[in-house]
């Protein structure tokens, strides 16, 4: 339990109400009761404000006169950013960090494990692995030889580290990521498919979320790099040496091919699939479902592909779509017709 006084101090909030009132808990506006702290970050549910239970809600200046009678609020610049830092303050996550290093993990006697850092049940941890302070390595994780994880990042259950790998400090990854897989390198000789050595790694920044069932492959050569900051939802693909920079977000099941940068604060809409080779620079937004073909240049937002409608409309759209080649067909034999219409008038009036 939290006093409101003690919260708005922490979230440098302005509080409105009984500043001993307590709360330990999070819950949306609808859902919230006594002893919970909700929010308001878009105005068109501002309605949910006089019919919700919590005992404190965040909240923006404009939205104050419309909250309820007896509900505490504390002001605040972004209601979303102070709730997701009161989410953190009562995060009810377990912390295995006191659990030491289970009897059933199995570790190599040259790796570089912190006294501090915790290995779970069956996890096995490679010849010249560097696990530093705080570190918590969930059951059944897989680090391989020489693989590096800095201080107080946390890989939750059935995580796998190839060899090499280097994850910075402070990082989640969910559980069944594989991080430093090989990279789809194969070179065919007369229709047999020859496997290339994938013999880079891949490094990822500080304050990382991976999200689980990710796959990031190992650079073919140079590294697959993930800068400061990322957030990678789950499902997702980031093939070989593709470069990711800092405070980019990207939702789930999105394929990004081979040897692509992404800039710096992009966002990635879901199921987003992104052609190799190519460069999208600082600040993009990517819709869902939307298709990549070449390199964007410019910062702003950029979608493809079709919205979902009823199936007679959709069966109506794709047959016109079919049809395009010969509008343009027939635009190009107007436009020439137009052209040659022109240049006889044109001559006739100078005769």
């Amino acid at each position: 339990m939290m006093l409101l006084s003690v919260l708005a101090e922490k979230l440098n909030a302005e509080l409105n109400g009984d500043a001993a009132c307590g709360v330990s808990a999070v819950a949306s506006l609808e859902k919230a009761g006594p002893g919970q702290l909700s929010f308001l970050s878009n105005s068109k549910f501002r309605s949910y404000l006089a019919d919700t239970q919590a005992s404190a809600v965040l909240i923006k200046a404009t939205d104050l006169p419309f909250v309820a009678p007896g509900v505490n609020s504390l002001v605040v610049a972004d209601p979303y950013v102070a709730f997701a830092k009161a989410a953190q303050l009562f995060d009810t996550t377990p912390d295995t960090a006191k659990q030491g290093i289970a009897p059933s993990a199995v570790i190599d006697a040259s790796a570089n494990i912190a006294a501090d850092a915790h290995i779970g049940a069956n996890a096995v941890i490679s010849a010249n692995a560097k696990i530093a302070a705080g570190v918590q390595i969930g059951a059944g994780c897989f680090i391989g030889e020489g693989a590096e994880i800095a201080e107080n990042t946390r890989l939750w259950a059935n995580v796998t580290v190839y060899h090499g790998v280097k994850i910075g400090a402070r990082c989640v990854i969910q559980s069944g990521a594989v991080i430093g897989a090989d990279g789809f390198g194969f070179a065919n000789e007369r229709g047999r498919w020859l496997k290339i050595p994938q013999t880079g790694s891949v490094r990822i920044g500080d304050d990382c979320e991976i999200g689980a069932n990710i796959c990031i492959d190992r650079g073919a050569i140079d590294d697959t790099v993930i800068g400061n900051n990322v957030i990678l939802d789950n499902l997702s693909q980031i093939a070989h040496n593709v470069v990711i920079g800092d405070h980019t977000a990207i939702a789930g099941a999105t394929t990004i091919a081979g040897s692509t940068t992404i800039g710096r604060y992009c966002i990635i809409g879901g199921a987003a699939a992104i052609n190799g080779h190519i460069s999208i620079c600082d600040g993009v937004h990517i819709s869902g479902m939307a298709m990549v073909m070449k390199s964007i240049s410019e910062k702003g937002v950029y979608t493809s592909g079709l919205p979902a409608t009823t199936n007679a409309e959709w069966r109506k759209t794709t047959a016109k779509l079919r049809q395009i080649d010969q509008l343009y067909q027939r635009v190009k034999l107007l436009e020439k017709q137009l052209a040659a219409a022109d240049g006889s008038a044109d001559s006739a009036s100078e005769d």
